[in-house]
């Protein structure tokens, strides 16, 4: 599993969050630690750093502790959605962090095993959950939804322009038999949409795929409520990165982003009051794509864009600041207690 895994803007990542970890006692989060080849690479290079990763799939877990037994002591594991963050942090007893890392979207793990259902180029049971120990799966949302809920969810997490045809056959075709398998949906995709549409912009499948994932895994809602949370957590000095795949992860990583780093008074305010001022800078020019050697290399980094800032003070409501108003982070985090890491 770790073979196939190969981490997206490595070296762009590293590069954007290492000023931020140098100093002793820096903790970083992995938000989404996968198979944790991000996690690796910053932990080999900062013999000092501690870091948190948290991930909603247990066998992700299991394949990062392995992977990342080398640096045991540094780093405690969660088995959590990345929403969770304060949970963890609390409970770790870490008030703030120097880094935080997302990297969103599937797996690598997920998308190479078969029985997990992501793939729509091999036939498997139509799971997509993230967690595989809980919540509905992906069959259970086309066998149950009504028409109409179905066409919402192509239409605004895959942005399907046939949103409407698909649902259509979706309903009829599962009245003569539950859906079950990947391959008996991506076929029904495939008649459902004009020929014409068939012949361009890769498989027809994949919207409908990627819609049905984040609807089963919540992941744009969960996203929504990730990025302030983590934003909150960050000690000043320290630094976020946010990998996204596709333009709904993106809006909305543009705009948290775009809150903490932009100046809330009239454009005519002669001088601007501190407190006014933005808490975090951009550290990327809006944003960044792999270069095209690192794609030919990794196609499934084609569609990654990189977000970064870093966080300039505090405006006196972060939690960052700590327990008692110090911005300080602690350098001896506890085990997590009970959980499912």
């Amino acid at each position: 599993m770790q073979a196939s895994h190969i981490p997206v803007l490595l070296d762009r990542v590293r590069t954007l969050l290492t000023p931020a970890l140098t100093q002793p006692g820096a903790i970083a989060v992995d938000a989404t630690l996968g198979l944790g080849g991000h996690a690796e690479a910053m932990l080999r290079a900062l013999p000092e750093l501690r870091l948190v990763g948290l991930d909603r799939d247990p066998q992700a877990l299991a394949a990062s502790r392995e992977r990342l037994a080398f640096a045991a002591g540094r780093v405690e594991f969660a088995h959590a959605v990345y929403d969770e963050i304060p949970a963890v942090l609390d409970r770790l007893g870490i008030p703030a962090v120097h880094a935080v890392l997302f990297d969103l979207g599937v797996s690598s793990l997920q998308l190479d095993l078969d029985d997990r259902g992501f793939a729509y180029s091999r036939d498997a049971p139509l799971d997509m959950r993230m967690d595989p120990t809980t919540g509905r799966t992906a069959a259970d949302v086309l066998n149950t939804y009504d028409e109409a809920a179905l066409a919402r969810v192509l239409r605004r997490y895959g942005e399907e322009p046939f949103a409407r045809r698909i649902a259509a056959a979706v309903v009829a075709e599962r009245a003569r038999e539950a859906f079950t398998t990947s391959s008996r949906l991506a076929d029904l995709v495939r008649a459902a949409i004009p020929a014409a549409a068939r012949r361009t912009g890769g498989n027809p499948a994949k919207r409908t795929f990627q819609a049905l994932r984040i609807e089963v895994n919540a992941e744009l809602e969960v996203l929504e409520r990730a990025l302030p949370a983590a934003l909150d957590r960050i000690a000043v000095g320290g630094r976020i990165a946010v990998l996204a795949y596709h333009s709904l992860e993106d809006r909305l990583v543009k705009r948290a982003l775009a809150d903490v780093t932009t100046t809330r008074v009239p454009p005519d305010m002669p001088v601007v009051p501190a407190e006014a001022e933005p808490t975090f800078r951009l550290l990327t020019r809006g944003s960044e794509p792999p270069t095209e050697a690192e794609t030919a290399a990794n196609p499934r980094a084609a569609s990654a864009r990189l977000r970064a800032a870093e966080r300039l003070r505090h405006n006196g409501q972060d939690r960052a600041m700590g327990h008692k108003g110090q911005d300080r982070v602690s350098s001896h985090p506890g085990r997590a207690r009970g959980g499912r890491s």
